[in-house]
């Protein structure tokens, strides 16, 4: 993407807002119409009082203008601020939606600190940008048009004067911007770097130190922060090299204008007037490439972090939704899988030929090795992914058809790890039901296990949690998480490792409730703990991706086969199938 077509998109997020961004394009015309008035104004009185005639008029039109300036003045610097500010929230809301909507295949290859960063640092940028808009850029340009044909027809020669120090002015940032493009391309990867290396150690504080890693970490943040130096510097050193250049290109400027001025004056064809107003001229264009320049210098410098905040904005989900898709009707909850396979590309993993069903109230076990495909098989129900082959039913209706809202709606979860936000106890319970009562969650908190710890705490229910849910046990964690499933009550559960972190005794309490509210439930389960699928209606026994066992627990024990012997090694009776 070009810096032209960047910097059109930028401004095309004002659009909403586009009658107020039309009036402050409006007052920076007015405004730069009364700043060329006033060095015209100035070269006529000085032109009246050498001819000793009436300067006072002059004088008077002159305090008009900067009057109607500093009105003008004072709109752009109101509403401008306003509306960058109120843009970039704006901006800002619009990524953080369209992010978090997509699916976790996006988010498993994305750094949580990349994504970060990109919002952050876009919106910053945009923000940046629009404000120097209404304030700078669009009266330098209008500067720039409204001076030809104006100096033109004052004096053509001392006209040629100016023109030549916009060529200086334009060739110069060209010159500079073709040498240090790609360089700075580089210097935003080092920043990605940098926040990524950042993030991971921030969340991984703990083994950080466990480890003693911790001039080890810091040592290899300086490193990457040389790395970032070492390409910055280089862009650094060649827009220095503009700066100076520029303020002596200016410099310059004037001293000619006045030596142009004063020989044409000698042969009468410029009055002492027409000096003084194109040294104004002078003055004031300088100011206004100055600004250009600083403006091609900061979206020089923001390019990179704007393409990456647009590529987050115009990532595609992988699991698209139709615009009349039907909302899913569950009403008794029977989920098929039909000849589903899906297999991640960059390591072949992933399942094959999925065939089962799991009738309305049913619980199905999946169980089998790491990388079995337990979890992937569990996130194509949540259409984390779509199948690349066959179709997964819910009532008979094909869930790829259907509103991703509405599917998620009739699922709820427990997972592996417990999934807390740096909120309230009850905030985080209120995900699963949004209008529950503190009743209700104090009900729901007794099924789970989870009142007891929960009445030591100070504040109750409405104790803060730290993040991840930090301040808190494995096992209260998991409770939680139990606890906020159930106040969803949909009509088909998902329980992915749901007691790995309970001891045995609040395990045994937990699976009471867990049978309460499986009843009438379509539940699955992933579980490497046997014991949790001891009464399961079906166990599915994955290896590599397929199914390579079916039955309830004791058929599969009876069989002597793969599932016979992870019993054994989890300390069942299994007995001896004669050979």
């Amino acid at each position: 993407m070009s810096l032209f077509r960047l910097y059109i998109r930028v401004l095309g997020l004002l659009r909403s807002d586009k009658w107020l961004a039309v009036s402050l394009v409006l007052a920076n015309i007015a405004l730069v119409g009364f700043q060329f008035a006033e060095p015209i104004l100035y070269g006529w009185i000085i032109n009246a009082l050498t001819n000793n005639t009436m300067a006072m008029p002059y004088v008077v039109k002159w305090a008009i203008v900067g009057f109607l300036g500093v009105l003008s003045g004072i709109w752009i610097a109101l509403q401008a601020d306003r509306l960058a500010h109120r843009r970039r929230l704006a901006a800002m809301a619009e990524y953080f939606e369209h992010v978090i909507a997509l699916p976790a295949s996006f988010h498993g290859a994305s750094h949580s600190g990349r994504l970060m960063k990109a919002m952050l640092s876009g919106t910053d940028h945009l923000f940046s940008l629009w404000l120097t808009f209404f304030r700078e850029h669009i009266g330098a340009i209008f500067s720039l048009i409204i001076l030809v044909p104006l100096s033109l027809t004052m004096n053509w020669r001392l006209a040629i004067l100016l023109f030549a120090l916009v060529i200086i002015y334009g060739s110069l940032n060209a010159f500079v911007v073709r040498k240090t493009y790609n360089g700075q391309d580089e210097v935003e990867r080092h920043h990605v770097a940098l926040a990524a290396r950042a993030g991971d150690v921030f969340g991984n504080v703990a083994v950080v130190q466990a480890f003693t890693r911790l001039s080890a970490e810091v040592s290899g943040l300086k490193s990457t922060m040389e790395q970032l130096l070492k390409a910055q510097y280089p862009v650094l050193s060649w827009w220095a090299v503009l700066t100076i250049l520029t303020k002596a290109s200016s410099t310059l400027a004037i001293v000619s204008i006045f030596a142009l001025g004063v020989m044409l004056h000698d042969k009468g064809q410029a009055s002492v007037g027409d000096i003084i107003t194109f040294v104004g001229f002078s003055t004031m264009l300088i100011g206004k490439l100055e600004q250009l320049t600083g403006f091609v210098s900061r979206i020089f410098f923001q390019t990179a972090g704007l393409k990456e905040f647009f590529a987050m904005l115009d990532a595609q989900t992988t699991v698209p939704e139709a615009s009349d898709a039907p909302e899913l009707q569950v009403k008794k909850g029977t989920v098929s899988f039909e000849n589903v396979s899906f297999l991640y590309g960059n390591t072949g993993g992933g399942v094959k030929n999925l065939n089962f069903t799991a009738h309305a109230g049913q619980t199905v076990a999946l169980v089998g090795t790491t990388g079995a495909g337990k979890t992937t098989a569990l996130a194509l129900l949540q259409r984390a992914n779509d199948p690349t082959a066959g179709r997964i039913l819910i009532d008979g209706q094909d869930i790829k058809t259907t509103t991703l809202t509405s599917l998620r709606r009739a699922i709820a979860i427990v997972f592996q790890d417990a999934g807390l936000f740096s909120r309230s106890i009850a905030e985080n319970l209120r995900m699963g039901k949004p209008d529950a009562s503190d009743e209700e969650l104090n009900a729901t908190l007794k099924k789970a296990q989870a009142a007891e710890f929960i009445a030591r705490k100070e504040y109750g229910i409405n104790t803060q949690l730290s993040e991840r849910g930090s301040n808190l046990s494995g096992g209260e964690r998991q409770r939680l998480s139990i606890a906020r499933a159930m106040l969803k009550d949909a009509p088909i559960l998902i329980l992915d490792e749901a007691t790995s972190a309970l001891d045995v005794s609040t395990e045994a309490k937990v699976q009471k409730a867990f049978n309460a509210l499986a009843k009438g439930r379509t539940t699955f389960i992933i579980a490497h703990r046997l014991s949790t699928i001891r009464n399961a209606d079906l166990i599915l026994v994955l290896d590599q991706g397929e199914i390579v066992e079916r039955g309830t627990f004791d058929e599969l024990v009876r069989q002597g086969g793969v599932f016979a012997n992870m019993a054994s090694a989890g300390g069942f009776t299994v007995p001896k199938v004669d050979g």
